[in-house]
C-alpha cells in the first residue's frame, strides 16, 4: 500500500499489526481501505486522535475514547455483520 504521507502509513501499519494480534483482517479491498485511512489521518491531524471517521465525535475526548480506532464497537460489528462499520476490518 502507498499512502500520501508518514501519518498515513503509520495508522495503516497499526491497523495492520491490531488486525494481525486479535483475529481480524484488513479489508481487501483497496478503495475501503485508503478511504478508512485517509480520514481516520485527518482526524489524528485535527483532533490530536485517530477517531473512526464512520461514528460521530461528541467533543468531549472522556466519551469519544470509545470511537478512538479500532472502536469499542468494531468487536460486534465485526462478529454481527463481517466488518466494522467504516469496513477497514472484517473477518
Amino acid at each position: 500500500m502507498k499512502f500520501e504521507d508518514e501519518l498515513e502509513m503509520e495508522f495503516y501499519e497499526r491497523s495492520k499489526k491490531n488486525a494481525e494480534t486479535t483475529g481480524y483482517k484488513l479489508n481487501s479491498d483497496y478503495d475501503v481501505i485508503t478511504t478508512a485511512v485517509k480520514n481516520i489521518a485527518n482526524n489524528k491531524r485535527k483532533y490530536g486522535e485517530w477517531y473512526c471517521f464512520c461514528q460521530k465525535r461528541t467533543g468531549d475526548k472522556e466519551k469519544d475514547k470509545k470511537i478512538i480506532c479500532p472502536c469499542a464497537r468494531r468487536a460486534r460489528d465485526v462478529e454481527t455483520r463481517g466488518a466494522c462499520k467504516c469496513g477497514l476490518y472484517i473477518k
